[in-house]
């Protein structure tokens, strides 16, 4: 599906200039949905989605702040859910969005419910995925030892070789042209090699005692979305996500909509069949 959208860049209180995409929508007051990438992630994953949302809203996908085209942080130690989710409301704020959905894969999901925490009345709809309360330990440890630890290749062949061994479990269906453009989503060119999209010290924080101790506030923000529209998507064979926390989410918010996507790990791109209508269909309900 072909995109369309403006680049927008902006600059936060900290002086660093950040990017998001904005995908206008089918009217000038269309309602608006916020897309948010994971850790290592950028606004191109949402590639695919986005302008299907674009039918029915308004779109904003950002690029945290060390990922894509916003800037690297100079201090590492401000990589945070805690810190971006202070930059999304600047962000909100100069493009004068005062509600919308949020769409949040892994860390984006987590975004979600302290946003929701710190911006009572923002959010409408909250589609989660791939991400709970409660962290898989292998996931954890396996995100822990991968990002950062490779950061360029000699060529595009190299690193779509890396990056297809690395999450051959987590899309064990793809073809060698989904590959590639999966790379072509993780990775740009620059210096006469192939470099992924990111600051290798985005993880940093998330390594420190401090990070380990933020994820025991997760459960009391996942209660506070009561008042919340809320779609959970799992991948069928996650390993950050597990059944155990999937289920107690679901007991805890029972009337949230569940989609588990079989045979796919952490995480749904959401282009998967199916899905994409999915959320379009939630977050027009």
């Amino acid at each position: 599906m072909a995109e369309s959208y403006s680049d927008v860049f902006y600059l936060i209180p900290d002086g660093l200039t950040l990017y998001a995409r904005d995908y206008s929508g089918p009217a000038a007051d269309s309602p608006v949905v916020l897309c948010l990438h994971g850790l290592s992630r950028n606004s191109r994953d949402f590639a695919d989605l986005a302008p299907l949302l674009q039918r029915s809203h308004r779109v904003i996908v950002p690029d945290q702040r060390g990922r894509g085209r916003s800037e690297w942080d100079p201090k590492p130690e401000r990589y945070t859910p805690t810190t971006y989710m202070g930059d999304m409301l600047v962000l909100l704020e100069q493009l004068s969005v005062t509600s919308c959905a949020l769409v949040g894969t892994s860390m984006g999901g987590l975004m979600g419910f302290g946003l929701h925490a710190l911006a009572p009345g923002l959010l409408t709809h909250l589609v989660i995925n791939d991400i709970g309360p409660v962290l898989g330990q292998e996931g954890l440890d396996r995100i822990k030892q991968y990002v950062g630890s490779t950061m360029s290749f000699p060529d595009w062949g190299a690193a779509i070789s890396y990056i297809s061994e690395a999450n051959a479990a987590v899309f064990p269906h793809y073809t060698k042209q989904d590959w590639v453009s999966f790379t072509r989503r993780m990775c740009i060119e620059k210096e006469g090699s192939v470099w992924l999209d990111y600051d290798p010290l985005i993880s940093a924080p998330m390594k420190s005692p401090e990070g380990e101790a933020e994820l025991a506030t997760l459960w009391p923000l996942y209660d506070g979305l009561k008042d919340l529209s809320l779609m959970l998507i799992r991948g069928g064979a996650s390993d950050l996500l597990d059944p155990s926390c999937a289920a107690e989410m679901r007991a805890r918010h029972p009337d949230m909509v569940y989609l588990e996507v079989p045979g796919v790990g952490h995480a749904p791109m959401l282009d998967e069949p199916g899905v994409a209508d999915a959320i379009s269909g939630f977050i027009n309900s």
